[in-house]
């Protein structure tokens, strides 16, 4: 679209908006009837430690929207000179999980708690021995169960649970309603109706009688959704509460408010069955949309869906780049010591690209980059740890190869579980600051994962995206169209991208590297025990 035409779509609201609230940003983007970002705009923040849990203020929610609103609107007048009034639709996505309960005059009753939190490992263990059916204590169940077996005084008063996105959504639109991929990360889903899953609603009424709770789950969970269906209109209260100046109108239709694991699918065109896509950045996680739920129960994996409903596995791991980034700044000091100038950029792609010229399975050395617990190795805690014996190659190109491959070593163990399985992989697709220097993490992932690695020129574009084109769907599909082939039609029919296959030298290697990193593990416990 060239800028007039932008110009017109803006005016005449033929446009999409997007908003998902991340771990540290807040990202609003706006496409037009192509599907291509035509403005955006982003709020900085960071979660707070307080009385032992991790949480972010509601002001500070709506601060972040209200600015990257605001900064996204003056993009719009200063490109394309139209003041934003009104958009085609909207979507709202946010980190999935956590848990915020409110009362019945809507007041929150106890302080955000996010995702991040590992509060609830009681409440997830009994949860997931009743259910027969792994729950993480990140989901928001595990921590509703937590709060009751720790008896605190709010439980009685809860008459509406739910999500950061599904929170935002509500208090804009009124509507107490949620995408069915924000849904699994809730409670449990079942795919065959894409409502929450009524024999394990039972079971947890069943363990509410015999706490004397007085209501029921259904009670205060939300409506479930799928994507395509309408979930309401901004009001003129919400209006006014994401745009203060009052230009923005309302009445403008909402989607379904969905989980950053199901807008990334969508940014990635993963959604459809044996496709999957892997996010690797600060942590690590894989969807693989599965033709038919696994065998057993595996604590390791994470059920979830897709936002149209199909059974996903998502294979988490709180620990990815965070230590190989440390290990970058520590080099960085170096330079700047010897009074070199480099860009950061060019310093990570250097490093990066050293890798390459290492030994395959990285000459011997061995690295944990455990900031913190991994729940897929069994350690509540971490230390991030550098190994070699006498014998190892000590290489820079081995040393930056281990660390890589140290990355994506606990991904590993859970995708080894889904091999296991005869779980089919047509596709991977890679996003994340892991793939930024082109062709290092592509290869290294297709040497761990055994298949074909591909990353999208469009794959930066993020989850804000992802939320932007499942508003443009809900708008702009026709008759029974589904979710995969308006994706694979009007969005990603001329995508380019770059797919890397694993060579053999690698795939070895790192499987070598492997073998030595589940023998470790127990150096890694020593280490938590031995270093408090």
């Amino acid at each position: 679209m060239d800028k007039n035409e932008i110009k017109k779509a803006i005016e005449s609201g033929k446009t999409s908006l997007g908003i998902e609230l991340g771990s540290t940003r807040i990202k609003a983007v706006l496409i037009g009837e192509d599907h291509s970002p035509i403005a955006s705009g982003s709020f900085e923040w960071e979660n707070q430690y307080e009385h032992g849990v991790w949480t972010y203020s509601l002001d500070m929610v709506w601060k972040g929207l209200q600015e990257s609103y605001r900064n996204l609107s003056k993009e719009v007048s200063e490109k394309y000179g139209v003041t934003l009034t009104t958009i085609g639709a909207i979507g709202f996505s946010a980190m999935m999980h956590g848990y915020l309960a409110f009362g019945k005059r809507d007041n929150l009753l106890v302080p955000f708690r996010t995702w991040r939190n590992t509060i609830t490992g009681q409440a997830a263990e009994k949860l997931t021995d009743v259910f027969q059916f792994n729950i993480p204590q990140r989901w928001s169940i595990a921590h509703v169960y937590q709060a009751i077996l720790n008896k605190e005084a709010h439980v009685n008063d809860i008459v509406h649970l739910t999500t950061l996105a599904g929170y935002v959504h509500w208090k804009l639109t009124g509507q107490k309603a949620m995408g069915v991929g924000e849904a699994s990360g809730m409670f449990p889903i079942d795919s065959t109706t894409n409502d929450f899953d009524k024999k394990m609603l039972g079971q947890f009424n069943d363990l509410l009688k015999a706490e004397k709770i007085s209501w029921t789950l259904q009670d205060i969970l939300p409506k479930v959704l799928v994507a395509g269906e309408s979930a309401g209109m901004l009001t003129e209260e919400g209006a006014k509460l994401l745009d203060p100046s009052g230009l923005l109108k309302a009445g403008i239709p909402l989607c379904p408010p969905e989980g950053d694991a199901g807008t990334g699918m969508v940014a990635t065109n993963s959604v459809a069955v044996r496709t999957g896509n892997v996010s690797a950045g600060t942590s690590v996680f894989a969807m693989i949309v599965l033709e038919k739920a696994l065998s057993k129960l595996y604590p390791e994996i994470d059920m979830v869906t897709t936002p149209t409903g199909k059974p996903v596995a998502m294979v988490h791991a709180n620990n990815c780049t965070s230590d190989l980034n440390a290990w970058v700044g520590l080099f960085r000091e170096f330079t700047d010591a010897l009074g070199v100038e480099i860009s950061q950029s060019k310093l990570f792609e250097m490093l990066y690209k050293m890798a390459l010229a290492g030994d395959a399975d990285a000459g011997g050395l061995l690295a944990y980059n455990y900031l913190s617990g991994e729940s897929i190795t069994d350690l509540t805690e971490g230390r991030p740890l550098f190994i070699r014996t006498p014998e190892s190659r000590f290489t820079l190109p081995n040393f930056m190869r281990a660390h890589l491959f140290s990355s994506l070593g606990t991904l590993k163990i859970g995708m080894d579980i889904l091999s296991q399985e005869k779980v089919q992989l047509d596709q991977l697709l890679g996003h994340g600051g892991f793939f930024k220097t082109e062709g290092v993490g592509q290869r290294m992932m297709a040497a761990a994962m055994n298949a074909p690695v591909s990353v999208m020129e469009t794959a930066g574009e993020g989850g804000a995206w992802g939320i932007a084109l499942l508003a443009a769907f809900m708008s702009n599909k026709v008759g029974n169209e589904t979710l995969e082939e308006y994706l694979n039609k009007k969005v990603f029919a001329h995508e380019k991208s770059s797919t890397i296959a694993p060579d053999a030298k690698d795939v070895d290697g790192f499987a070598a590297f492997m073998e030595r990193y589940k023998a470790g593990l127990g150096i890694e416990r020593a280490a938590v025990e031995g270093m408090k």
